[in-house]
């Protein structure tokens, strides 16, 4: 009987499952579950483990991880993609309008995808047999990154053990405070990362009818940053967000620069239950200031410069966007070819959108497209169109175009 491509538990990695002489790669975040990963690998034989860290501007220090491979006698490579998950995953999901069922903006299903590619690509540069990672059942990365391995064709096994085989929080801990790597006690919630968003979810935000969440796990939006007042103004070209106040900027480096202003007004927290592949939900909480702020622009924007029946459509083509993404379809043909038409869409979206601030709000106070529908003064249209509307007369139509009225 042919053995199963996915590993799905710690007794797919023992001898005989798994070949131990083989380099295996897995992806690390430095946190509880992959950290233990590492433990239980070196527990089972492996001698030739690389652990990958995709850097998409996580909170995690490249330090923090460097201490758990030194200890863990582990190759660890830090791969900086924060460019590329800002132009190749951030970008279009702005476009996408990618918010989960309209209640968060979507965020793993972005990076999970980047960090699935880079690891594949190592995993076939050096012959490795197998690439890994930590999600369990209750979490959707399993089926992101499962799905992700699977579209991009890699011929290894891959997967998760902690996906029919979990283990107690308790214990993880106990076992590597005995290799000395005692600060994995901290661990109150499990977390993810990245420039776009911090999540955090399970621990002490596991029942979603008691999920108070304890204001030192925010750092974007902590409290006592709060400011009184600010403006902010976001220009876009074709769609892709490229300036802050007037100034030019990265997209890496306008994401941080919003989250750190936006979040100053504690903009961007947002809650939600999220659908396993069963059907079942789960809590999610998280902070996305820029998110927010850049969302809502880029909106503004579209729909000063697109017709309404387009906007229409493009909405139902948003969701099965999302839906795609959040499903673990990224490199799938559906995806991209939603991608092709909002993509044709927001080469329109040029303009600025400005914001005023106050604390828990952001209103705009102005939108100011370069190919505007929108009327800036209304009674002097009417006072034109009016002759034009009686009949046996000519107007001009939003294109330009004459055209009788009779």
């Amino acid at each position: 009987m042919k053995r199963s491509q996915v590993v799905r538990s710690f007794h797919d990695l023992a001898a005989g499952n798994l070949d131990q002489e083989m380099p295996v790669v897995t992806l690390f975040s430095g946190g509880l579950d992959s950290t233990y990963l590492l433990y239980r690998l070196r527990q089972a034989g492996h001698c030739r483990i690389h652990a990958i860290s995709v850097d998409v501007g996580g909170d995690e220090t490249p330090e923090e991880k460097q201490r758990i491979a030194d200890r863990l006698d582990i190759t660890l490579h830090i791969v900086d993609a924060r460019e590329t998950f800002a132009r190749e995953f951030i970008a279009p999901a702005v476009a996408a309008q990618s918010v989960y069922l309209n209640t968060h903006p979507i965020s793993s299903s972005l990076s999970r995808p980047l960090m699935a590619r880079i690891a594949v690509d190592m995993a076939e540069d050096i012959g490795a047999s197998a690439v890994l990672h930590t999600a369990n059942r209750s979490q959707n990365t399993l089926r992101r990154l499962n799905g992700a391995f699977n579209l991009l064709g890699f011929s290894g096994r891959y997967g998760s053990p902690y996906e029919l085989e979990p283990v107690d929080r308790a214990q993880k801990i106990e076992e590597l405070k005995e290799v000395g790597l005692d600060e994995m006690a901290n661990r109150i919630v499990s977390g993810d990362s990245n420039l776009w968003c911090r999540e955090f979810e399970s621990g002490i935000l596991e029942d979603p009818e008691d999920h108070a969440v304890p204001e030192h796990l925010y750092r974007w939006s902590s409290p006592d940053r709060l400011s009184r007042e600010a403006f902010m103004e976001v220009r876009f070209h074709e769609g892709v967000p490229v300036a802050l106040n007037g100034s030019p900027l990265s997209l890496t480096e306008l994401i941080r620069e919003t989250n750190s202003r936006a979040g100053a007004f504690g903009i961007g927290r947002y809650s939600g239950l999220e659908h396993l592949a069963g059907g079942e939900k789960v809590l999610e909480i998280r902070e996305m200031p820029a998110a927010c702020i850049l969302l809502n622009s880029y909106r503004h924007l579209e729909t000063a410069v697109t017709d309404a029946e387009t906007i229409r459509e493009k909405m139902h083509m948003e969701q099965l966007w999302v839906r795609e993404a959040v499903e673990g379809r990224w490199f799938g043909s559906l995806r991209a070819a939603c991608q092709a038409f909002i993509g044709r869409c927001s080469t329109e979206v040029t303009g600025s959108v400005r914001w005023r601030l106050t604390p828990g709000s952001a209103q705009t106070t102005a939108i100011l497209a370069d190919k505007p529908l929108y009327l800036r003064d209304r009674e002097a249209w009417e006072k034109e169109n009016i002759t034009d509307a009686l009949p046996g007369s000519q107007c001009r139509n939003m294109r330009g175009d004459v055209v009788s009225t009779g």
